[in-house]
């Protein structure tokens, strides 16, 4: 039995009642540990967080899909977040020791329900790709939906993997794909000059690791840069939010201060704290909740897995509680 974990954004951010809903299908999934849920109403966007067995894990992710379709409408939709879909992205992350072949064969199961069942065209990125020019995310967002549909009219390299041909009228698209663990991460200037904004995005987008935009953040009245640190081993939060500092003092604009959205792998705060304090020959082990982490699960991997599916099905907590 293999794990994964899986972050499904989703393009609502402000409808308490429709955010619930969502999160509401995919606690009650059986066998699933949802993990945290976190909403923006400027992006008008949630980016949840869930684990468990990979059949699991698609069925939860499916069960949002359903939701979102029935719930939201693209055509009544602003944000400033470039979205393509109701249920926008659904990245699977493989867990422990589990292939990447099979987190995609997940991702496919996944694709191929939402495009059959819902008829939501839905596109493969990430390692799930089949096609090299569809396996960044900007590849499709670059645009938005208007130009990824005249891409699906007219080009034959830009049909979906799966579901129709057209976009669905209310839900859009959807895409699906596996990906290694990824940080969303903001950072807010005290200042509403977008330009300026986007000119320090475009410099940070430089390191490898990082893709990032700006915004303005009405509700706050700043602007933010946002980012997906891809590969936060090389790009480590810390060393990105300095340099956006320094461009920023260059610009005569202060940093207000930053923000993670959903999860952070812990090795990443550990890589911070290690520069910063200027530690030597430090690591997760030295922090006690990493050790006592790393311990447990190798003692008891073998029946911690099949306990935690146990726990999040609807019958009576596993040993009567």
């Amino acid at each position: 039995m293999f794990w994964v974990e899986a972050v499904p954004n989703f393009s609502e951010g402000r409808e308490k009642k429709v955010i619930e809903a969502v999160v509401k299908a995919i606690c009650e999934t059986p066998g699933v540990v949802f993990l945290h849920w976190d909403a923006d109403p400027d992006h008008n966007r949630t980016v949840v967080t869930l684990l468990g067995p990979g059949l699991a894990v698609v069925e939860a992710c499916f069960r949002a899909a359903r939701v979102c379709a029935e719930k939201i409408d693209l055509r009544r939709h602003e944000g400033v977040h470039p979205r393509l879909g109701a249920l926008d992205v659904v990245p699977f992350v493989p867990l422990w020791n589990c292939p990447v072949e099979e987190a995609v064969k997940y991702s496919c199961y996944l694709g191929e329900r939402i495009g059959e069942e819902l008829e939501i065209p839905v596109f493969l990125y990430g390692e799930s790709a089949k096609d090299e020019a569809r396996k960044e995310l900007p590849a499709f967002r670059r645009g938005g939906l208007e130009a990824l549909s005249k891409k699906m009219r007219e080009d034959p390299k830009w049909k979906p993997d799966f579901g129709p041909f057209v976009p669905h009228p209310k839900a859009g698209v959807c895409l699906v794909g596996v990906r290694d663990f990824l940080i969303a991460y903001n950072v807010l200037l005290k200042s509403q000059d977008l330009k300026a904004a986007r000119g320090i995005a475009k410099r940070v987008r430089k390191r490898k690791g990082v893709k990032s935009l700006a915004f303005p953040l009405a509700s706050r009245g700043v602007v933010q840069v946002s980012m997906n640190l891809v590969n936060y081993r090389v790009d480590s939060p810390g060393e990105v939010f300095q340099e956006i500092q320094e461009l920023s003092l260059q610009e005569g604009i202060c940093v207000e201060n930053s923000e993670i959205v959903g999860l952070v792998p812990l090795g990443a705060l550990v890589k911070d704290a290690a520069r910063w304090l200027k530690l030597e020959s430090f690591s997760e082990e030295k922090v006690i909740e990493g050790a006592w982490l790393k311990k447990m699960f190798k003692r008891t991997a073998p029946s911690l897995l099949p306990y935690l599916s146990r726990l999040g099905a609807k019958t009576s907590v596993p040993g009567g509680g």
